[in-house]
């Protein structure tokens, strides 16, 4: 998160509310939210923007389960096995923090997991509030939130579901920021990259590996994450965000209603990315599932390249053949490029940052319509359109109608009597001349019967 917004946790034990409260006060359905306990893994950033307030970033955390000794014991099913990883994210939050949001449930009332985890972060120094979720109304407050004071911390009732006392909480957040804290002018804006893939793929270890942290729980367990988590930093005076998604796997293979949930979140995280690293495991082969996503990707003209992780695992005559047999599934799409890398071991990791940016830049490129029908003026004498029902097309101009990805729309007598071979034809002159080696491109064909600037 960036240093120029001062932060708050929340943090409690498991099925509290806190993923709801985290949507509430950010303003938007980030987390997943669910009734099944052990949702939330990985830490999940946010900024609250309030009106009058000061903005403040907010962490939602796992749900800890502790005993008296501030150790973890064994949690519900959605926790079990992964019990110390979600202390260790939760201890490196509080490291980053200002101020702790204990979220309680009002109405399970006063459990001792509230207690040892209240212990634990009493220990810390840091000011801790108690938010007393699920009290629907101020005539439940006394009934729901009596018990909680006996922890000793300042007391608010809410409702992170129905919106009760919301706003007053994020004023009771913000009163618990320095006051003397430093604001940088805001910084320039950063590059997202989704991380999407299969169940197991190795993405969350690469996201890792990329930010040199822990950022993310990693374990051999499929489906180790949920939400779809940021990581922020910055190399070389460029800001990065790592947006690591849950696993895709095949709709039919879908039968939990939090990864239905999960995928969807993986898939709207990547069309809200700048680029999408497509990882797919070296190891275990290319699926159906990963050319379902090279699909999705290419239909949607989402700029992307495609990791191949694991290489290490990989005898390298089998790598070779990998990487051929997805360079033949990009026939379509042949602009993506394909780079073998290794999380465990490094190989091809200080690649992937340079190759992002460089997409992202070619996404960005605006060429005029002078340049344009100019260049392409060469390309249409070389290699004239066919004859289609007895005629030949006829292209009178061209001009760029976008960026991210590039939009080029042609001008001509007929579209339909221009082939589907033809236009990517003029999608690879264009990609020549231009330079535009790894960016998406559209082409699009309107029919116009007026000739402009003259006929191409």
């Amino acid at each position: 998160m960036s240093d120029i917004f001062s932060c708050i946790v929340l943090a409690g034990r498991p099925n509290v509310g806190k993923s709801t409260l985290f949507n509430r006060l950010i303003r938007s359905n980030r987390a997943i939210t669910h009734d099944m306990p052990g949702i939330t893994r990985d830490r999940m950033e946010g900024v609250v923007r309030r009106a009058g307030l000061p903005p403040f970033g907010v962490m939602d955390t796992g749900g800890l389960t502790l005993n008296a000794h501030a150790a973890v014991t064994e949690g519900p099913d959605g926790v079990r096995g992964f019990e110390q990883d979600i202390l260790r994210q939760t201890a490196t939050a509080l490291d980053m923090a200002c101020g702790v949001a204990l979220v309680v449930d009002g109405q399970n009332g006063l459990l001792p997991l509230d207690e040892h985890l209240a212990a634990y972060l009493r220990r810390t120094g840091l000011p801790v509030l108690c938010v007393v979720n699920k009290v629907d109304g101020m005539e439940r407050e006394d009934e729901r939130a009596a018990e909680f004071h006996n922890l000793g911390f300042p007391l608010l009732a809410v409702s992170a579901e129905h919106g009760y006392n919301i706003a007053l909480l994020a004023r009771y957040l913000a009163d618990m920021l320095p006051k003397n804290r430093h604001t940088a002018p805001p910084a320039p804006p950063a590059l997202r990259l989704a991380v999407l893939g299969r169940p197991n793929a190795g993405k969350s270890s690469l996201v890792n590996a990329l930010v040199d942290e822990d950022r993310m729980i990693v374990s051999e367990v499929a489906g180790t994450t949920r939400d779809s988590v940021d990581a922020r930093f910055m190399q070389d005076g460029q800001d990065y965000v790592f947006v690591d998604t849950p696993g895709v796997r095949r709709r039919a293979k879908i039968t939990d209603c939090v990864e239905k949930y999960s995928v969807n979140s993986a898939l709207k995280s990547s069309s809200k990315a700048d680029i999408t690293l497509l990882v797919l495991d070296a190891a275990e082969g290319v699926g159906q599932q990963d050319k379902r996503l090279m699909d999705i990707l290419d239909t949607r003209k989402t700029p992307f390249f495609i990791l191949l992780n694991k290489c290490d695992l990989a005898p390298q005559k089998s790598l070779a053949q990998l990487r051929q047999t997805v360079r033949d599934m990009l026939t379509f799409c042949a602009h993506v490029p394909v780079m073998p890398v290794s999380a465990m071991t490094g190989r091809g990791i200080n690649k992937i940052l340079s190759l992002a940016k460089k997409i992202h830049e070619e996404c960005q490129v605006r060429i005029s319509t002078g340049r344009l029908n100019r260049a392409m003026e060469e390309v249409l004498t070389r290699h004239q359109p066919p004859v289609v029902k007895q005629a030949r097309a006829k292209f009178f101009y061209m001009t760029q109608a976008e960026t991210a990805p590039p939009t080029f729309v042609f001008f001509v007598s007929d579209s339909e009597r221009v082939p589907e071979n033809y236009v990517r034809y003029l999608e690879r002159a264009l990609r020549k001349l231009f330079a535009l080696r790894y960016a998406p491109m559209r082409i699009r064909l309107r029919s116009s019967h007026q000739k402009k600037h003259g006929a191409l």
